[in-house]
């Protein structure tokens, strides 16, 4: 597996991506996934990407992307799940089904972590539904729950 950074060229991906995140829960029918992706929220996550303040990693096998990490910034007046404040970024993170399981989202979640630090971040945040099981590698990682809203808690990772 190799960990290289995204370009604005994986926005398609990111896409992919941000549908394998919302549809984490294998029990949920098709129809509440359609409905979460149908969320206007969920398209801020990727829509337009490249603009500045967005960065991110994509993991590959032989050339083949197997998952992403990536954050962007966010306003007060369009935010994300796990909207902090304006100088955090909010991260999404997701590995394709048939690859989870394997360590690969750890070594994104790290990856993108060192990226922030280096670019200067504070903080990155995140949403996650708190029966989620990547939520045990966020506080592995060191993220911290801040609040909770709408069944989901956004955490935190001071740098």
């Amino acid at each position: 597996m190799e960990i290289r950074n995204a370009t604005a060229e994986d926005g398609h991906f990111l896409r992919k991506m941000m549908s394998e995140a919302v549809a984490w829960n294998p029990d949920w029918p098709h129809a509440q996934i359609l409905d979460a992706l149908s969320d206007p929220i969920q398209h801020r996550y990727h829509d337009g990407w490249g603009r500045a303040g967005d960065a991110g990693v994509i993991a590959e096998e032989a050339g083949e992307p197997m998952g992403a990490a990536w954050y962007r910034l966010f306003t007060a007046d369009a935010p994300g799940y796990g909207f902090v404040d304006e100088q955090t970024p909010e991260l999404g993170i997701a590995v394709a089904r048939l690859h989870r399981r394997k360590g690969v989202g750890s070594a994104l979640l790290r990856s993108l972590i060192e990226r922030a630090r280096a670019e200067g971040h504070a903080a990155l945040s995140l949403s996650v539904a708190p029966h989620n099981q990547s939520r045990m590698l966020y506080q592995r990682e060191g993220f911290e729950k801040v609040s909770e809203n709408g069944g989901c808690w956004t955490m935190r990772l001071e740098l």
